[in-house]
C-alpha cells in the first residue's frame, strides 16, 4: 500500500524511551545481560510486556507450545468485544441457550437449555467465572455454531501473525491440536485491551447473575490478584490437569499498563506469586510516557471526493514510549503515514495509515491510525460546488 508522510504536531519529545531491544537476552532464559534475573522459576514459560509499546521486559521459553486452558477465552472475548464494537450484537440482546451450550462441563454458570440471558450477563459469566457454557452460548450466537466460531478464532490468530497457536474450541477444555504460547497469549491480551471496557468485567471480584431469583448465582473472580494486587484488573486464568495453572494478568500503575503471562505452574500460589514478582519488576524498574490516548486526534485526512473533505484521523489505541527509570532522555519523533489509495466509502474505525514513533531515527513502535466517523462519497452537487470554489480561489 502506497503511503505519504505527514509530520504530526508532536515532533520532538524530551524523554526516555525504550531502545527497541528486549530487556533480557535474546534467548529463552529471560536473563538481562550482565544481571542474573530469574523471575519465573516455578513455571514452564513466562513473558512480561508493556501494553502500549509491546516491549518485552522479561521472557522465559516464550515460544514453547503448551495447552492454554481457559486463557483460550481471551481470544473468544476478543471476537465478542469486536462484535460489540461493530454493533453486530448489543449488550442487552437476549441469547437463548442451546442444549449444547448448557451441557458444557468444567467452569460454568449453570445455564439451562432454553434459558435466556443477556449478552452483558454472559460476558460477566465468561470474564469473572470463566463459564464454558456462557462462552459457547455467545460463540453460537455470533457464528451459528461453536465450530464456526473456532474457525474465526484461528483466522484471527493468522491475522495477528501468530505462528504458534491453534484453537480446537472456544473454551480451553482439553482438545486435540489446541495449543498456544506465552508470547502469543500476550499479543492476544494486548489486542483485547484495545477494547477498554473489557476491564469493566475482568476487574470485578464478585457479582451476581439472576439476582433475586431462585437460581441466583454468585460470581467470584477466578483471578484472585484482582483483589490482592493493587492495579490488577484482568485478564484470564486457566487450569486443566494437562495445562496446570496458567494466568494472563494485566495491571496499571502511574499510567503504565503491563501484561504478564505464565503457563504450567504447579499451584495457584506459585502462579500468582510468579505473576506478582513479574509485575513488581515492571513497576519498580520501568516507566512510560503517554503520547496519545485512544481516540486522540493525530492528524487530518483530506479527501477531495468525500462528502466531508477534512476527516479527523485518530489513534486506534493508547500510544506511549517506555524507558528504564533513571535513563537519560533523548528526543522522539512521531510521523503519520497515511495511505494514498484510500477507497470510499469508509466506516468508523477503518485503518487509514499508521503512526511511527522513532528515537534518533530508529523506529521503536508503530500503531494503526483510524477515522472516527463514517465517510461517504461526495454527491455530484458537493463536487460541483467544490470545483467552483477552487476555480474562484485560483482566479
Amino acid at each position: 500500500m502506497k503511503k505519504f508522510v505527514i509530520m504530526t504536531s508532536i515532533v520532538c519529545f524530551y524523554m526516555a524511551v525504550a531502545s527497541g531491544i528486549v530487556y533480557g537476552k535474546e534467548g529463552d532464559s529471560g536473563e538481562k545481560s550482565g544481571e542474573n534475573i530469574n523471575l519465573a522459576p516455578d513455571v514452564k514459560s513466562a513473558i512480561l510486556i508493556e501494553r502500549d509499546t509491546g516491549k518485552v521486559l522479561y521472557k522465559k521459553n516464550p515460544n514453547k507450545k503448551l495447552p492454554p486452558a481457559s486463557m483460550t477465552k481471551i481470544m473468544s472475548l476478543l471476537l465478542i468485544m469486536d462484535a460489540l464494537d461493530k454493533g453486530k450484537i448489543e449488550k442487552d440482546d437476549m441469547i437463548r441457550v442451546s442444549e449444547r451450550a448448557a451441557s458444557m462441563g468444567g467452569s460454568q454458570i449453570f445455564l439451562e437449555e432454553g434459558e435466556e440471558m443477556s449478552v452483558n450477563d454472559l460476558l460477566k459469566g465468561i470474564a469473572i467465572a470463566s463459564g464454558n457454557d456462557a462462552t459457547v452460548a455467545l460463540a453460537e450466537r455470533l457464528a451459528g455454531s461453536e465450530e464456526a466460531f473456532v474457525k474465526k478464532m484461528n483466522e484471527k490468530v493468522k491475522a495477528l501473525g501468530l505462528e504458534n497457536t491453534h484453537f480446537g474450541n472456544s473454551t480451553g477444555l482439553p482438545a486435540e491440536n489446541h495449543y498456544s504460547t506465552v508470547h502469543d497469549m500476550s499479543v492476544m491480551a494486548k489486542e483485547l485491551l484495545k477494547y477498554e471496557s473489557i476491564t469493566d468485567y475482568t476487574s470485578v471480584y464478585e457479582d451476581y447473575l439472576r439476582k433475586g431469583q431462585e437460581n441466583e448465582f454468585w460470581l467470584v473472580n477466578t483471578n484472585k490478584l484482582v483483589k490482592s494486587y493493587p492495579g490488577v484488573d484482568g485478564l484470564k486464568t486457566g487450569y486443566t490437569n494437562e495445562a496446570k495453572y496458567c494466568l494472563t494478568a494485566t495491571a496499571e500503575k502511574n499510567d503504565m499498563r503491563v501484561i504478564a503471562v505464565v503457563m504450567g505452574a504447579d499451584s495457584t500460589k506459585k502462579r500468582n506469586g510468579t505473576v506478582s514478582q513479574m509485575l513488581d519488576y515492571a513497576f519498580n524498574h520501568f516507566e512510560t510516557k503517554n503520547l496519545f490516548k485512544k481516540g486522540d486526534k493525530v492528524t487530518t485526512l483530506d479527501l477531495l471526493k468525500s462528502e466531508k473533505q477534512h476527516i479527523d484521523v485518530v489513534a486506534s489505541e493508547s500510544i506511549s514510549t517506555i524507558h528504564r527509570k533513571g535513563e537519560s532522555t533523548e528526543d522522539i519523533t512521531a510521523k503519520s503515514m497515511l495511505s494514498e489509495d484510500i477507497q470510499l466509502p469508509l466506516k468508523k474505525g477503518d485503518k487509514v495509515g499508521e503512526i511511527v514513533i522513532k528515537k534518533s531515527g530508529k523506529t521503536v513502535s508503530k500503531s494503526p491510525l483510524v477515522i472516527n466517523q463514517d465517510v461517504e462519497s461526495a454527491s455530484y452537487f458537493t463536487l460541483l460546488k467544490r470545483t467552483l470554489q477552487n476555480l474562484a480561489k485560483s482566479g
